[in-house]
């Protein structure tokens, strides 16, 4: 099971390189720059235009995403997804690979990789290792626009991968569920401000920072490592699993590392901190700041 996972989540750079020089992007295999950064520190469609993988099309969470929602990327409504990536090219028989820019290697490209995923799509992969690879290992990068066909894309959300609010609220009771935290330990604690909100964690949620499931080069980690970490946070990969974050982008790499594992039904909770922060009450924001208080 785990080496068919790692064949449909990841793809190399080697792999991908192939497709282009191949002329096999087009209506079988698109590829989507799914970048985000703080807009005061990067412009990700701006540096988009400058230099992407031919044939890539850009992938704007931004606009692809609930903008009724008063948390940041919640996933949109079925129509919206399907209008959104058709206009990309993208129909149900595609191969989709994402990837994204970040200096990590990849920050985003699992929420993307999740959001298909959400919306009944199996044929996609995330670029092990990113943009920064891609260019490092000296593979071939434009500013020619794409332009694709548009496509057909019907979404149905599977609700299993998804939790709400009150779902989460019943499991600090009822334990139905195991919870990863994949924010740094500094917000998981609630030692650090995250991101302008007082920080904590979930009753009972685990802490697994995203980035510790990449290597220094910015790889996804080995499966026997990523097993191996799984096993040391005591997280039974046989049993139901939850993960979270602060606004449900980071937890997607809980969801692909375990995916990689072979288990394919990690489910993310989209509002993660940001809603949790709001609507959760006192007794349910577990801090060290409290611990030491008390």
């Amino acid at each position: 099971m785990a080496a068919q996972a790692l064949g449909r989540a990841l793809v190399s750079a080697k792999w991908l390189s192939e497709a282009v020089r191949a002329g096999r992007v087009g209506a079988g295999l698109r590829v989507l720059d799914a970048s985000w950064y703080p807009p005061q520190e990067r412009n990700a469609r701006q540096e988009f235009k400058e230099r992407h993988i031919p044939g890539a099309s850009f992938f704007d969470i931004e606009e692809c995403r609930d903008k009724s929602s008063p948390y940041d990327f919640m996933l949109p409504s079925e129509a919206h997804f399907a209008d959104y990536v058709g206009r990309l090219g993208v129909s149900n028989d595609t191969h989709v690979v994402v990837y994204d820019g970040d200096e990590l290697g990849t920050f985003y490209a699992p929420r993307a990789w999740w959001m298909f995923r959400a919306f009944g799509h199996r044929e996609v992969s995330v670029l092990n290792g990113g943009f920064k690879n891609w260019v490092k290992e000296g593979h071939p990068v434009t500013a020619e626009p794409s332009q694709p066909a548009q496509a057909v894309f019907k979404a149905k959300l599977d609700k299993t991968l998804l939790k709400t609010f009150e779902e989460m609220m019943e499991n600090v009771g009822s334990k139905k569920f195991q919870v990863v935290d994949s924010r740094p330990a500094g917000r998981f604690q609630g030692t650090e401000l995250d991101q302008g909100l007082e920080s904590g964690h979930i009753p009972g949620a685990v802490n697994m920072p995203f980035s510790t499931f990449l290597t220094e080069s910015g790889h996804e980690k080995s499966i026997e490592e990523i097993q191996q970490m799984f096993r040391e946070k005591k997280v039974d990969l046989s049993k139901p699993l939850t993960a979270t974050c602060r606004k449900g982008v980071t937890a997607c790499h809980i969801a692909l590392a375990a995916y990689l594992c072979g288990k394919p039904d990690v489910a993310v909770y989209d509002g993660s901190w940001s809603e949790w922060f709001h609507r959760a009450p006192p007794q349910y924001k577990v801090t060290e700041l409290k611990r030491n208080k008390g």
